[in-house]
Protein backbone atom coordinates (compact mmCIF):
# COMPACT_ATOMS: atom_id res chain seq x y z
CA UNK A 1 0.00 0.00 0.00
CA UNK A 2 1.27 3.41 -0.95
CA UNK A 3 0.67 6.24 1.54
CA UNK A 4 -0.16 9.47 -0.27
CA UNK A 5 -0.04 12.97 1.10
CA UNK A 6 -3.86 13.05 1.15
CA UNK A 7 -3.98 9.82 3.21
CA UNK A 8 -1.40 11.20 5.66
CA UNK A 9 -3.44 14.38 6.13
CA UNK A 10 -6.63 12.37 6.70
CA UNK A 11 -4.90 10.17 9.29
CA UNK A 12 -3.46 13.24 11.03
CA UNK A 13 -6.86 14.95 11.14
CA UNK A 14 -8.43 11.80 12.55
CA UNK A 15 -5.76 11.61 15.24
CA UNK A 16 -6.41 15.22 16.24
CA UNK A 17 -10.16 14.57 16.50
CA UNK A 18 -9.66 11.44 18.61
CA UNK A 19 -7.17 13.23 20.90
CA UNK A 20 -9.71 15.99 21.49
CA UNK A 21 -12.50 13.67 22.62
CA UNK A 22 -13.24 13.72 26.34
CA UNK A 23 -11.88 10.75 28.21
CA UNK A 24 -13.97 9.33 31.03
CA UNK A 25 -11.51 8.58 33.79
CA UNK A 26 -13.36 6.40 36.28
CA UNK A 27 -12.16 6.30 39.83
CA UNK A 28 -11.02 2.89 41.06
CA UNK A 29 -14.01 0.85 42.19
CA UNK A 30 -16.54 3.32 40.72
CA UNK A 31 -18.43 0.55 38.92
CA UNK A 32 -18.77 -1.44 42.17
CA UNK A 33 -20.01 1.65 44.02
CA UNK A 34 -22.51 2.43 41.25
CA UNK A 35 -23.81 -1.15 41.26
CA UNK A 36 -24.16 -1.21 45.06
CA UNK A 37 -25.78 2.21 45.53
CA UNK A 38 -27.57 2.64 42.22
CA UNK A 39 -26.16 6.17 42.03
CA UNK A 40 -27.74 7.28 45.32
CA UNK A 41 -26.13 9.95 47.47
CA UNK A 42 -23.77 8.63 50.17
CA UNK A 43 -23.43 10.28 53.59
CA UNK A 44 -20.01 10.58 55.22
CA UNK A 45 -21.12 9.46 58.67
CA UNK A 46 -22.73 6.41 60.19
CA UNK A 47 -20.07 3.81 59.38
CA UNK A 48 -17.01 2.94 61.45
CA UNK A 49 -14.00 1.44 59.65
CA UNK A 50 -11.03 0.48 61.80
CA UNK A 51 -7.78 -0.46 60.04
CA UNK A 52 -4.12 -0.09 61.03
CA UNK A 53 -2.32 3.04 59.81
CA UNK A 54 0.72 0.93 58.90
CA UNK A 55 0.54 -2.72 57.87
CA UNK A 56 3.91 -4.44 57.92
CA UNK A 57 2.64 -7.22 55.69
CA UNK A 58 -0.10 -6.73 53.08
CA UNK A 59 -0.94 -10.45 53.13
CA UNK A 60 -2.93 -10.15 56.34
CA UNK A 61 -4.36 -6.76 57.31
CA UNK A 62 -7.02 -6.80 60.08
CA UNK A 63 -10.08 -4.57 59.62
CA UNK A 64 -13.28 -4.01 61.58
CA UNK A 65 -16.44 -2.42 60.21
CA UNK A 66 -19.71 -1.50 61.84
CA UNK A 67 -22.81 0.55 61.06
CA UNK A 68 -25.81 0.62 63.36
CA UNK A 69 -28.97 -0.06 61.35
CA UNK A 70 -27.17 -1.40 58.26
CA UNK A 71 -28.56 -4.22 56.15
CA UNK A 72 -25.36 -4.59 54.07
CA UNK A 73 -21.79 -3.28 54.19
CA UNK A 74 -19.50 -3.46 51.16
CA UNK A 75 -15.72 -3.10 51.59
CA UNK A 76 -13.42 -1.99 48.76
CA UNK A 77 -9.62 -1.86 48.63
CA UNK A 78 -9.22 0.80 45.96
CA UNK A 79 -5.58 0.04 45.13
CA UNK A 80 -5.94 -3.72 44.63
CA UNK A 81 -6.15 -5.28 41.16
CA UNK A 82 -9.66 -6.44 42.12
CA UNK A 83 -11.02 -3.77 44.49
CA UNK A 84 -14.02 -5.63 45.91
CA UNK A 85 -13.03 -7.21 49.22
CA UNK A 86 -16.46 -8.41 50.29
CA UNK A 87 -20.02 -7.62 51.22
CA UNK A 88 -21.44 -8.39 54.64
CA UNK A 89 -25.22 -8.85 54.92
CA UNK A 90 -27.18 -8.51 58.15
CA UNK A 91 -30.69 -9.83 58.74
CA UNK A 92 -33.37 -8.14 60.84
CA UNK A 93 -32.55 -10.36 63.84
CA UNK A 94 -28.79 -9.62 63.81
CA UNK A 95 -27.56 -8.65 67.27
CA UNK A 96 -25.12 -6.11 65.80
CA UNK A 97 -24.22 -4.87 62.35
CA UNK A 98 -20.47 -5.36 62.58
CA UNK A 99 -17.80 -7.64 61.16
CA UNK A 100 -14.08 -8.17 61.41
CA UNK A 101 -11.78 -9.96 59.02
CA UNK A 102 -8.30 -9.95 57.52
CA UNK A 103 -7.72 -8.78 53.95
CA UNK A 104 -4.89 -8.65 51.43
CA UNK A 105 -3.57 -5.31 50.22
CA UNK A 106 -1.27 -5.00 47.22
CA UNK A 107 0.15 -1.60 48.19
CA UNK A 108 -0.43 1.51 50.25
CA UNK A 109 -4.02 2.51 49.52
CA UNK A 110 -7.41 3.67 50.70
CA UNK A 111 -10.10 1.35 52.03
CA UNK A 112 -13.75 2.25 51.56
CA UNK A 113 -16.73 0.83 53.44
CA UNK A 114 -20.24 1.65 52.18
CA UNK A 115 -23.30 0.66 54.20
CA UNK A 116 -26.84 0.26 52.90
CA UNK A 117 -29.05 1.24 55.81
CA UNK A 118 -32.39 -0.41 56.57
CA UNK A 119 -34.20 2.78 55.48
CA UNK A 120 -32.54 2.68 52.02
CA UNK A 121 -29.98 5.43 52.62
CA UNK A 122 -26.22 4.94 52.26
CA UNK A 123 -23.25 5.90 54.43
CA UNK A 124 -19.50 5.47 54.04
CA UNK A 125 -16.17 5.58 55.83
CA UNK A 126 -12.60 5.52 54.54
CA UNK A 127 -9.23 4.57 55.97
CA UNK A 128 -5.73 4.97 54.56
CA UNK A 129 -3.37 2.04 55.13
CA UNK A 130 0.38 2.20 54.46
CA UNK A 131 1.68 -1.22 53.39
CA UNK A 132 5.41 -1.95 53.71
CA UNK A 133 5.33 -5.38 52.00
CA UNK A 134 2.66 -5.94 49.32
CA UNK A 135 0.34 -8.91 49.61
CA UNK A 136 -0.98 -9.38 46.08
CA UNK A 137 2.16 -10.59 44.37
CA UNK A 138 4.18 -7.47 45.31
Amino acid sequence: MKLTRRDALALGAGAVVVAGLPVRAAAPGADFIEAFTGGAEIADSGVTLIAPEIAENGNSVPIEISADGASEIMVLALGNPSPQVGTFKFGPLAASQSASTRIRLAETQDLLAIARMADGSYAQATAHVKVTIGGCGG
